[in-house]
């Protein structure tokens, strides 16, 4: 539109100018995969040391080992960071008071530090179920569940990135978990197509914008319905596929060797065969160099061999999607609601 003869961009609803996502609509097929992580209310977290202890202790009257409620645990910082090394005790959805006291020393610690706060919070349900979690998310546990690993992606985050967090890992509120184990759909969510729909679809934090399951990942039209069947994809589709799924291993292994280069770190078993092998640093310096490796880190420097692998994904998220590789900003995101309108009524 003119204003006293002069161009200016269009006001949306929502005060955001450009093509105007507020008509975009939830898509079924996204429906519940996408959602908050766990929330504690007390410190049930544990340094590795602390877990350490716990997991080498013998069996339990109940017959159980503490892994059943000893597990590793990770927030926002873990990931945009370097990871902490923590754990959790985490006794479930609905385990009775007098099962988890079975657990004797993870129960024993709760009590300890977890029941003088919680025995005075203001809601009834955490006071009196004070040894449990105060939003467990019932939905995403049953969702991974059965999968060795999920996507993940910071709730809060200067940069929109995402990574794998393998079982048997809990992730916390500031996460946002991502029901998926495969490669496709970790690659499209790290294209810079969906990275333009979660900057538009989503608010932000002073300079972090806020990742939502509702708003950003169940409006998002994937190339092709994310639910559906590997066994109802065209010989097409399967190749656009595995083109994205490449590319989105090649940019997840080059991180990682980026965060944790061989020559820094050692590789050894933890101490319960159930838990992933411990990566360590080989001495104090190269602790030290680790330190400043952190996913924050790269994405501020954002080296050139990073943002090559990031277009090549780019390049085969695009051609799925049938445009052209040089596409603009406002026409994918034009494209991207035609796409979400056409699915929400289909």
């Amino acid at each position: 539109m003119t204003l006293n003869g002069e161009a200016v961009d269009l006001i949306n609803s929502n005060l955001s100018t450009g093509v105007d996502l507020t008509a975009a609509l939830t898509l079924r097929e996204n429906h519940g995969i996408s959602l908050m992580g766990d929330t504690k209310v007390g410190p049930f977290d544990l340094s590795g040391e602390e877990a350490r202890q716990m997991l080498l202790l013998p069996t339990n009257v109940n017959g159980k080992p503490n892994s059943d409620v000893v597990v590793p645990w990770v927030n926002g910082m873990d990931l945009t960071r370097r990871s902490r090394d923590m754990f959790i005790i985490d006794f479930g959805l609905d385990t009775p008071e007098a099962d988890a006291a079975a657990y004797e020393a993870p129960f024993e610690y709760v009590l300890a530090h977890v029941y003088p706060q919680r025995s005075k919070n203001r809601r009834e349900a955490y006071r009196e179920r004070w040894w449990l979690h105060a939003e467990p998310r019932p939905a995403l546990r049953k969702l991974i569940a059965s999968l060795s690993r999920c996507i993940v992606t910071p709730t809060l985050s200067k940069h929109r990135v995402f990574a794998w967090l393998a079982a048997p890992t809990l992730p916390d509120h500031q996460l946002i978990a991502i029901a998926r184990d495969d490669d496709y759909a970790f690659g499209v969510l790290h294209s810079r197509v969906h990275e333009l729909w979660s900057l538009r679809m989503g608010t932000s934090l002073e300079d972090r914008p806020r990742y939502t399951p509702t708003t950003t990942f169940e409006t998002f039209p994937f190339p092709w319905p994310l639910n559906t069947p590997d066994e109802a994809l065209t010989p097409k589709q399967r190749r656009h596929r595995d083109a994205i799924g490449g590319a989105a291993r090649e940019l997840d292994e080059k991180r990682r060797l980026w965060l944790n280069p061989p020559e820094w770190v050692r590789e050894e078993p933890d101490v319960i065969l159930s838990l992933p092998p411990r990566l360590l640093p080989v001495n104090e310096h190269a602790e030290q160099q680790l330190n400043e490796r952190t996913l924050n880190d790269l994405y501020n420097e954002r080296p050139t061999w990073l943002d090559n692998l990031h277009a090549n994904l780019d390049a085969a998220v695009c051609v799925a999607y049938g445009w052209p590789t040089d596409i603009g900003d406002e026409a994918i995101l034009e494209r991207l609601l035609s796409l979400n309108l056409k699915r929400a009524i289909d």
